[in-house]
């Protein structure tokens, strides 16, 4: 079996492209491959179809972000792949970028095909504990629900909309210029191809009605700060009979006072004492799970960086092992000592042949005093 083209090939951007010239990119591809433009050319159709399948998870945020990452694999499932069949499900998903060019394809189900919804947009914030572990969440949107009066129809119950007769019900006009054919939406039902004489009293003609819902969501352990969710068929209703939209939800997630994250590392700064430095010192450190005993050699220099196997965040799309934990040591000077510690050290700096003051400032303040003060509020 052939391997599939790269999307981005097909299309003949790069990967770095805007939405917008994705979508400037497929309609002249399309335009140049038109059922319409190449009758009998099968070739034509098939690259017809190709960059409308390219276009459909190029032009989706979600579908493209998978993509990106792992290619075509599970297209087919989770990311959802191609809903194309024929060239006339293209025409019932894009039709409207063809309008004005007079394509008859284009516009053969007109206003009455079935439509999705509009995809809706949410935020949630969680803190990194819950990022780590998952979690689930309750959250309300304002969606739009078919009206129970009129069924979604939009007319008064016992009534029916009519048939346009300024398009026919098709939902575009055609309109010829000298040697040019355009095409445009209905001026008289907005390119709905019906007309609804008697509105409903509740929606106003509409079909729909504005209603706060509230659904639960489960959010995987390892998501990062500004991954999405979409939750499938949660958005708005479609026209006339088509799908409801999705919901995506976005999700932020809080900074922690002591861990600094990295994809699926994790990262925390460790004071300890000079002595525990040079002679070695067993010490509690924190984690995700709560605390864990680290073994400090002697001779730890500043900086020093012990990594702890698996203590660090899960993959977020499942499988994989866990991250690491990343804990960079730093020596804490104390801000203020006895004269018993004093009298040690100046003995010490004998020792080492050090240079130090004469007279110690009772006013200093270090950076790793305010550092050992900050984690011993946090913890």
């Amino acid at each position: 079996m052939a391997s599939k083209r790269d999307y981005y090939e097909i299309l003949g951007v790069s990967r770095e492209v805007t939405s917008v010239e994705i979508k400037k990119a497929y309609k002249k591809l399309a335009l140049a491959n038109h059922p319409d433009r190449n009758p009998g050319d099968e070739e034509a159709v098939n690259r017809f179809k190709e960059a409308a399948e390219a276009f459909e998870i190029l032009s989706n945020e979600q579908k493209r972000t998978h993509y990106d990452r792992y290619g075509h694999a599970d297209l087919g499932g989770g990311a959802g792949g191609s809903q194309f069949h024929d060239v006339s499900d293209i025409f019932s998903a894009f039709g409207d970028l063809f309008e004005g060019f007079g394509f008859k394809g284009s516009s053969q189900r007109g206003g009455n095909r079935p439509r999705q919804g509009e995809s809706l947009r949410t935020n949630i914030q969680i803190d990194l504990l819950d990022a780590a572990s998952g979690c689930d969440r309750e959250i309300s949107i304002t969606r739009q629900e078919s009206c129970d009066t009129c069924h979604g129809s939009g007319a008064e119950p016992g009534t029916q909309p009519d048939e346009c007769d300024y398009c026919g019900g098709a939902g575009q006009v055609v309109q010829s210029q000298g040697f040019f054919r355009v095409q445009t939406t209905c001026p008289r039902c907005r390119g709905a191809g019906r007309v609804i004489s008697e509105k409903c009293s509740d929606c106003r003609g509409e079909g729909r009605v504005s209603s706060e819902i509230t659904l639960d969501i489960k959010v995987p352990p390892g998501i990062d700060n500004g991954m999405q969710l979409c939750l499938r068929g949660e958005g708005n209703p479609g026209l006339n009979g088509g799908p409801r939209g999705d919901l995506y939800v976005v999700v932020g997630v809080d900074e922690h006072p002591l861990f600094r994250r990295q994809d699926q590392e994790l990262s925390c700064h460790v004071p300890i004492t000079y002595t525990q430095a040079a002679l070695g010192a067993n010490i509690e450190i924190p984690t995700l799970e709560g605390r864990h005993d680290l073994k400090i050699p002697s001779g730890t220099q500043p900086g020093e960086v012990f990594r702890l196997k698996g203590l660090g965040m899960p993959n977020p799309h499942g499988g994989g092992r866990r991250g690491d934990l990343h804990l960079v040591v730093q020596i804490d000077v104390p801000k203020k000592i006895s004269e018993r510690e004093e009298e040690l050290l100046r003995e010490l700096a004998e020792i080492e042949h050090t240079e130090v003051s004469k007279h110690r400032s009772p006013n200093r303040n270090s950076f790793f005093d305010k550092l050992k003060e900050y984690f011993t509020h946090s913890d």
